[in-house]
């Protein structure tokens, strides 16, 4: 086919149905829980020159995968940011070929934006706060504004909060840092979700949503990294039963009727 008439890559014609989902996920603990949950199988080769790791299967009769970065092979460490997230996405994208990606995984909350622990949040859209180039086009490019896929039936039938969420690549920030969060209202702050979008677009627009539960509150009293530690079991147990019924909801479902 000439490059005029070929289809893209995740590019879904119109009313086509919700039948291959990809969950991107950063971090082992956080997937563990939906990949038993949902009993998917480990492949034994994950995505070309990366640590990744696929685990894949069925759910209501559509294809399901988790695809998490891996561990760095020096420091045996998750392979968190925004570097391992872009490039893990990219070629899973790829590869596996999906009609919708999920970025699932915990966040930071916001006390000035009513955020508690616990809190499950659908992104409505991404952008980036340390990256700062304060010269003309350079600017909107380091923020990197994206759009999450529109889901306000299924924000509606899970009862999930809604709202920006900013990335960048410390799990601590400096004011400049939070001046920009401020500025967008940001709900949820994550290490990965810019990144991962920015993928998604390059990768031939797949269509995107994020599901983040609140693991640690940014501006609040307690050190975010005590305080993330603490609640990240639970928030990835939360995880594990609100994915399936994101699933549910999506699976058979065109984009426009989310």
């Amino acid at each position: 086919a000439s490059g005029s008439t070929r289809r893209r890559v995740g590019a879904k014609l119109p009313g086509a149905m919700i039948r291959r989902v990809m969950l991107v996920v950063a971090m082992e603990e956080e997937a563990s829980p939906m990949i038993e949950r949902m009993k998917l199988e480990r492949r034994e080769q994950g995505l070309e020159a990366l640590p990744s790791v696929v685990h894949e299967g069925s759910h209501n009769g559509a294809y399901v995968a988790v695809v998490t970065p891996g561990r760095c092979a020096r420091l045996g460490v998750n392979m968190v940011g925004t570097d391992s997230a872009a490039l893990t996405t990219y070629l899973a994208a790829r590869e596996l070929r999906p009609d919708l990606i999920i970025n699932a995984g915990t966040c930071g909350g916001f006390q000035r934006t009513g955020g508690s622990i616990g809190d499950v949040f659908c992104v409505s859209s991404f952008q980036h706060h340390d990256r700062r180039i304060p010269i003309p086009g350079y600017d909107k490019f380091g923020l990197g504004q994206r759009e999450a896929v529109p889901t306000p039936r299924l924000v509606a039938a899970l009862g999930l909060k809604v709202g920006v969420c900013s990335t960048g690549n410390s799990l601590d920030y400096i004011p400049q840092d939070d001046q920009r969060m401020a500025s967008a209202d940001a709900v949820a702050k994550d290490m990965e979700g810019a990144a991962i979008a920015w993928a998604a677009e390059l990768a031939g627009n797949v269509p995107l949503l994020a599901i983040k539960v609140v693991t640690d509150i940014v501006d609040g009293d307690k050190p975010t990294q005590e305080e993330f530690l603490q609640n990240l079991h639970t928030a990835s147990e939360s995880l594990q039963v609100h994915v399936p019924k994101v699933l549910d909801f999506v699976i058979d479902r065109p984009l426009a009727d989310l």
